[in-house]
């Protein structure tokens, strides 16, 4: 007998009264990857600090959460701090380590309510023990909503997540757990962070920044790509909605749409 569904929350309404678009679901991404920039430069503009602008960037991640639920997107993996960021300076490094750790607790129970899943993808070293504990928490208690999951990429790294994955695959070999000579894609795919996450078909990126910046490098591999001019602060659902249209608009099989090779965001 099949499982009955779970009485999830709706997400709060966007202040304007907007809706999804009327998209298919089998033109709608099944994952969206998100770089969330702009945070300082929009802060550098109206003459505040880069902490204020990070911030601001939690409502929008919220939103934008928000909108993946109701639009029908199952996966949303969000970069909120990459290995790169160790370089930023210890001022910010530190509010950005506490500040993910405390947008976590924030806000878990809220997303939880809307059947949202959270996970945790990227290294353990150097990250504060309080951030991997939130996280871990967030994970558990989330465990079994299955509307939309999200992951925060937190001190991940496209690269170093490919050199975990052969470094731990070269181990096993020289245990003899595995053939080398049989080593596959799907082989480096059970050995990411997440082996169960979806290949990226929405890749998603504010500021106008035309760059994947080290996010999902094996992932997003085949996905398209949106650049929103807009910095992150002033994103809402209503741009990830719009990037959904463009990227149904891209599917061939959409409304007749005919692909065009070489064609860009």
């Amino acid at each position: 007998m099949p499982r009955a569904a779970r009485p999830y929350d709706e997400p709060y309404p966007h202040p304007s009264g907007a809706t999804p678009p009327d998209i298919p679901a089998q033109f709608v991404p099944n994952h969206v990857a998100i770089v969330m920039d702009g945070n300082g430069r929009w802060a550098n503009a109206r003459g505040l600090s880069r902490i204020e602008g990070h911030k601001e960037g939690e409502k929008s991640l919220l939103d934008v959460v928000a909108g993946a639920v109701q639009i029908g997107v199952k996966h949303v993996s969000a970069y909120a701090f990459s290995t790169e960021n160790w370089k930023r300076s210890p001022e910010e490094v530190k509010f950005l380590l506490g500040f993910n750790r405390d947008v976590i607790r924030r806000r878990r129970d809220e997303m939880a309510s809307w059947g949202v899943r959270i996970r945790w993808a990227g290294r353990r070293p150097k990250l504060w023990g309080s951030v991997i504990d939130e996280l871990q928490r967030a994970e558990e208690m989330t465990k079994d909503n299955d509307r939309c999951t999200l992951t925060m990429c937190v001190n991940y790294g496209g690269r170093a997540e490919i050199a975990d994955a052969a470094a731990a695959i070269a181990r096993d070999a020289a245990e003899g757990k595995i053939n080398p000579a049989r080593v596959t894609e799907k082989t480096v795919q059970q050995y990411l962070d997440e082996p169960d996450l979806p290949d990226v078909d929405l890749f998603l990126r504010s500021s106008g920044e035309q760059r994947t910046s080290n996010f999902m490098i094996w992932q997003a591999a085949y996905a398209e790509m949106v650049f929103l001019p807009e910095p992150w602060p002033e994103v809402d659902r209503r741009h990830l909605w719009r990037a959904v249209e463009e990227f149904a608009r891209r599917d061939r099989r959409y409304g007749g749409a005919v692909d065009t090779p070489g064609a860009s965001a």
